[in-house]
């Protein structure tokens, strides 16, 4: 994102719709100014304001003249008056961080919008935590953090190493040049996302050793780390193998969401097309 300094007028309502906090009043220029190493092409800031498209000119004149009778002059606090916004021309790498960070975008890789996944929220069609197994959801960054994807190769790393199996429709598997390491493509380790989400999925007994891996590995990395939990009930609608674990582990549990298994399966292999318990998210 670009804004255009012949055009702001320096009021200020800009700075508090970012949710990186990127944007912030040059006082060298009396501009506002997008620091480009922590903007994640949000469009939060393009987006969320009205553009008002008055004249620039007319707009820092009336606020000079106000000013000199101790007055203040601020337009609404959701409106850029001048339209000062300009969206860049993103070109590749940087376009990774649009990519992950608005919502309104779908990936390439999936189609699919926002962070790129529908994790195991569709597993009842999908397929991809069948019985015996579990599925784990590992989320970097939320707004006024975000994450880098050197940090979330560290984890992707260390996951690796563990041998567990990666999603194949997830937006950060695809950036990866070899997945049996979890190496992610070196030319994007050096872009900030708003957030996402690494997907992996191993057999029901090693829960606890992930988790802790998990636990570990976090404390190497500058950001805010979510872990959530998929596997299946069983033929009542009850999951008595997992839940335990987790409650041992010191989690709180509440039913998330339950797929009640009416959906068209898109599993293309035989044995996903098997009947199986309905899935649900913990």
């Amino acid at each position: 994102m670009f804004i255009n300094p012949k055009k702001c007028v320096a009021c200020g309502n800009c700075t508090y719709v970012c949710p990186m906090g990127a944007i912030y009043i040059d006082p060298a220029i009396n501009r506002a100014t997008i620091d480009r190493n922590e903007c994640v092409e949000c469009y939060g800031c393009f987006n969320g304001l009205s553009q008002e498209h008055l004249n620039p000119a007319v707009v820092r004149t009336m606020r000079s003249f106000f000013k000199m009778l101790r007055l203040r002059f601020e337009p609404e606090p959701d409106v850029c008056p001048t339209a000062a916004f300009e969206p860049d021309k993103l070109e590749w790498p940087r376009t990774v961080r649009r990519a992950f960070s608005d919502p309104r975008v779908p990936h390439e890789s999936t189609g699919v919008s926002g962070r790129g996944t529908e994790e195991v929220k569709t597993n009842d069609i999908s397929g991809r935590v069948k019985v015996g197994e579990v599925g784990f959801t590992i989320e970097f960054g939320r707004p006024g953090v975000g994450v880098w994807f050197h940090e979330i190769q560290k984890m992707a790393s260390a996951l690796a190493k563990a041998g567990v199996h990666f999603e194949k429709k997830n937006p950060v598997t695809s950036l990866m040049t070899d997945v049996a390491t979890g190496t992610i493509r070196e030319d994007v380790l050096g872009e900030k996302v708003l957030s996402a989400i690494l997907e992996i999925k191993t057999t029901v007994d090693r829960t606890e050793e992930i988790i802790r891996l998990v636990w570990e590995v976090e404390k190497q990395i500058d950001t805010v780390i979510s872990i959530g939990v998929g596997t299946r009930c069983d033929e009542q609608g009850e999951e008595n193998v997992v839940a335990p674990i987790l409650e041992r582990l010191g989690y709180k549990l509440a039913r998330a969401k339950t797929n009640v298994g009416l959906g068209k399966i898109t599993m293309k292999d035989e044995e996903a097309r098997q009947p199986e318990p309905a899935g649900a998210i913990m």
